[in-house]
């Protein structure tokens, strides 16, 4: 009967893609088209204008329901046949739900439209869940990136375990090795720092295993959240609908933390252990012995740099050992700090560089950078004496004129004077002096090069020799 009626087929045709109407809309010119022909039409052309009489549209399309009932009654089209996802129906009224009404938040039949709706901005059911889809992605993506972080951070943590036992087994070794020069009665001495250590390393141990306990669990909710957040996004319909505000509520509650971070002090504290161990076990007995008022922190060392057994010394290697990135560690240039930082009074020590080629030795503060690039300047928080092929610098890189090169180099912190000063303890004559009001721990600070052909194979610190400063 239809096709008898060519006059009634055209007013039901879209003049775009020229087949009878599906989910039609009307401008304010009083033609329609199929939604997804307009939108389509509309991109391509790059405006809003009219396919037909290209009069410029001032408002969206308006959702044209009675030519849409008109249409779908002469193309004969029915209720889609039930599939894996249920089909929703409006309560009121038995229709099919396939729009969705942006002011009210809702989905609607097309006989909701009436009088309820007319005016509203009503969409596409699809078109609204595929807005909402893309609006959940970048959560999606957020909560991968944040379950990726997490799993460096838990291999991280894994790879510490090893590490930190094998830092009780060298430290222990160094220990003993001290030990052997004393008495048999010092024997008790010894196995005290022993358990000390165990103790030490159980306690950071289970300290690790409990962070990294806790990063498992979080990995798992996010995993979890992953999850439902892909298998809501693999649903259609009223039933996304009703699954997204769950999903992104979800997704952002997990996301609402911060990221986690290593924690710093995890590694042993071998200073503690270490520094000047044969010196405060021999002071017990009232002998003496050498002491050295600097012990440098290998958790600070950079992955270039080997330190000596008493951790006064530091050279460059030609191999890069295998240690975790933990937070007090430096990792671009090659650096290491002192064990003990201080944040008032004046301290003094001295650095036998001898004929080593390259060298900076000063101190810096708690905060300076370790993980990025950086200049070694008093900017960035370092205040150091720079000795390169033979010519020594200051921060600025100020070229300084010295009588001799000295074989020592004397380090002077006045903390609270603010001031840090360079000395050659041959004559104590003075080579540079930085002045700032330090507002921060304040800790030793040593950066070497390649020893190459000189003599002096590493820089080391000593204790400060009987002369007085004038």
């Amino acid at each position: 009967m239809a096709e008898e009626n060519p006059q009634f087929k055209s007013f039901l045709t879209c003049s775009v893609c020229t087949e009878i109407f599906k989910d039609p809309v009307s401008l304010g010119c009083h033609h329609s088209f199929c939604y997804r022909c307009l939108q389509d039409f509309w991109a391509q052309a790059e405006n809003k204008n009219c396919p037909v009489c290209k009069r410029k549209s001032s408002n969206d399309a308006i959702v044209n329901f009675s030519i849409k009932e008109l249409a779908d009654s002469y193309a004969g089209r029915q209720r889609s046949a039930p599939s894996d996802e249920a089909q929703v129906v409006c309560t009121e009224h038995l229709k099919d739900i396939k729009w969705f009404c942006k002011d009210e938040q809702r989905a609607v039949c097309h006989v909701c439209e009436f009088p309820h709706h007319q005016g509203h901005r009503v969409v596409p059911l699809e078109e609204q869940v595929q807005e909402l889809k893309q609006q959940l992605r970048p959560d999606l993506k957020a909560l991968q990136d944040r379950r990726r972080r997490h799993q460096e951070l838990e291999e991280t943590y894994e790879a510490m375990v090893p590490h930190l036992k094998g830092q009780r087994v060298k430290t222990e070794r160094r220990i003993r090795k001290e030990f052997e020069q004393l008495h048999r009665f010092l024997r008790e001495e010894e196995g005290a720092r022993v358990v000390a250590l165990g103790e030490e390393e159980e306690q950071k141990r289970k300290r690790i295993l409990l962070e990294r306990k806790t990063l498992q669990e979080q990995i798992k909710s996010l995993s979890e959240s992953l999850s439902a957040v892909e298998a809501d996004l693999q649903k259609d319909g009223l039933s996304f609908l009703s699954a997204s505000t769950r999903s992104r509520t979800s997704a952002r509650a997990l996301l609402s933390g911060s990221d986690p971070q290593l924690l710093p002090g995890a590694l042993l504290d071998e200073a503690k252990h270490l520094g000047n161990l044969a010196h405060r076990v021999w002071e017990k007995m009232g002998q003496r012995t050498t002491f050295s008022p600097v012990i440098l922190d290998p958790n600070t060392a950079t992955r270039g740099l080997s330190l000596s057994d008493d951790l006064t010394s530091v050279r460059r290697m030609n191999v890069i050992q295998k240690v975790p990135n933990n937070p007090e560690r430096f990792t671009e240039y090659a650096e290491v700090l002192g064990s003990e930082g201080f944040s008032s009074g004046e301290h003094c020590w001295e650095v036998e560089v001898g004929d080593f080629p390259i060298w900076r030795i000063g101190v810096a503060k708690e905060s300076v950078e370790r993980k990025e690039e950086h200049t070694l300047s008093p900017a960035n928080g370092i205040w150091c004496l720079f000795y390169t092929s033979g010519k020594y610098t200051q921060g600025t890189s100020k070229t300084l004129t010295l009588k001799r090169n000295p074989e020592r180099i004397r380090v002077q912190l006045d903390y609270d004077g603010g001031k840090v000063s360079f000395y050659d303890p041959e004559g104590m004559s003075l080579i540079y002096i930085y002045q700032h009001t330090f507002t921060e721990n304040i800790f030793p600070y040593f950066s070497v090069g390649e020893a190459g052909e000189a003599r002096t194979k590493d820089v080391r610190v000593c204790g400060v020799s009987s002369r007085t400063l004038d």
